[in-house]
């Protein structure tokens, strides 16, 4: 998977720093950060015979932080959680 620009877009993480791939994302006031991922071929045919996703995130021992995994894009309007 590869970090894609979406509609909403307001902010790249990492944007000049060599050692990371940018992270287009959405960031709100309140600090949510939306950012939008692409499937290759591969993995999209992973998905659909497996329907599983696995999300890694380090935490460097912190506390963990609320997730959440969606195919909608929720900086849309008309996204309905």
């Amino acid at each position: 998977m590869r970090p894609v620009k979406f509609k909403g877009c307001n902010v790249v993480y990492a944007k000049n720093q060599s050692e990371y791939n940018p992270l287009p994302s959405h960031k709100t006031a309140d600090g949510a950060v939306t950012s939008c991922w692409r499937m290759g071929l591969g993995e999209r045919l992973l998905v659909l015979i497996t329907g599983r996703v696995y999300l890694k995130l380090l935490t460097f021992n912190r506390p963990l932080q609320p997730q959440r995994i969606s195919v909608r894009n929720p900086v849309d309007p008309r996204y309905d959680e």
